[in-house]
């Protein structure tokens, strides 16, 4: 039987899993991580915070509504790889332009069906997310074994997404200027901001305070990314300097590196979280959100007491921090998406009380 496959994944604690491929060919060593949304398949393939990254879909159904060409988190894709259960390469949906496999194909991104992805799932909840190789299904187990060994993920993912050069979006409006700082920044964030009357100027990850001081913003974002925040000191410095002259808001990654400006601690999770279900508290209401997620790291909570950070929301399934704040600086951040697409929209308040902040109407 396993003959009749083409394609395969390498563990690299020697589980192999036999498949078929789809998108574009080639061997690829990544971190094998899983996502547990039912839809949005096309977000996560666009997200940058996946670079270096096999994403091994839960919902056992892929590709079925094409890909739309409004609906993209990135101009180009740099996800590592796709693992699914059930690849559908005839989408009924009348927005599609292309379908999933040509889209991958486009890109470079190689996929793999027709795998047991609950046992892969199962295997990673219990052992963790850890290196994997996807390859031929006629590369000897011993040789797979072997490459993975001596090859390491790369650490250079924020730097290979983020732009290089500044992007000034929605120029003719000025009732707000953002500066936002990319470490691989989701498109649906800058709609959500320009939807609130904000002209983005985009910089890059490792731009220097002066640089950003010099133009003048009412607010600072920093972005979503891929990687460990403590492979970007850079961004952490540039932060620190510019605390408590700007509001600042981050997102995911931007909230590690706001935390860490501060002087907190930040640690890697067993699997992480990546998913459009998971229940966060909102400690100043009370509230439940339901949130979509994407991050391998998070923050240390006892690490927050050495500084003016105070926890804002909680993970309800493992009760990691999920937001912090320093009113006094007007900072705040969250470890989840509120500008998650196609949703949940349960934290889309967030990019209000930025403005609100900005108005001066909210001390954060």
């Amino acid at each position: 039987m396993i003959m009749d496959y083409n394609r395969k994944l390498i563990l690299e604690d020697g589980q192999e899993y036999f498949g078929y491929g789809f998108g574009a060919d080639g061997d690829r060593i990544l971190e094998i991580v899983f996502n547990t949304s039912m839809v949005g398949y096309q977000e996560i393939l666009s997200d940058p915070s996946y670079t270096y990254q096999a994403v091994v879909m839960t919902y056992p159904l892929i590709g079925n509504y094409g890909m739309a060409d409004e609906d993209y988190e990135t101009e180009t894709p740099t996800i590592g790889a796709l693992i699914v259960r059930e690849y559908n390469p005839n989408p009924s949906n009348f927005r599609s332009s292309a379908t999933l496999g040509e889209v991958m194909k486009k890109y470079g991104i190689p996929g793999i069906y027709g795998v047991d992805t609950r046992k892969i799932t199962r295997s990673i909840r219990d052992f963790g997310s850890r290196k994997v190789l996807i390859t031929s299904a006629s590369t000897p187990l011993e040789e797979g074994l072997k490459i993975l060994k001596a090859n390491d993920i790369p650490r250079d993912a924020v730097s290979k997404v983020s732009r290089k050069e500044t992007w000034v979006v929605n120029p003719e409006t000025e009732k707000y200027h953002v500066v936002a700082i990319d470490c691989g920044m989701k498109l649906n964030i800058l709609r959500s901001l320009i939807k609130r009357g904000c002209r983005v100027t985009v910089v890059p990850w490792n731009c220097r305070a002066e640089k950003i001081e010099n133009l003048n913003p009412d607010g600072i974002f920093i972005s979503n990314g891929p990687g460990d925040p403590t492979d970007v000191p850079e961004t952490v410095a540039n932060i620190r300097s510019l605390i408590g002259k700007y509001p600042i808001f981050g997102i995911c990654l931007g909230h590690q590196i706001i935390s860490l400006a501060y002087g907190a601690k930040t640690y890697k999770l067993k699997f992480g979280h990546r998913g459009g279900n998971h229940p966060v508290r909102n400690l100043k209401t009370g509230k439940i959100e339901i949130t979509s997620q994407n991050h391998s790291y998070a923050v240390k909570a006892d690490s927050l007491a050495s500084t003016p950070l105070v926890p804002t929301h909680i993970n309800l399934l493992d009760h990691t921090i999920e937001g912090v704040e320093c009113a006094k600086d007007k900072v705040f951040s969250v470890q989840y998406h509120p500008e998650s697409a196609p949703g949940p929209q349960d934290s889309s308040y967030l990019f209000d009380r930025f403005i609100n902040i900005m108005e001066g109407q909210d001390n954060a």
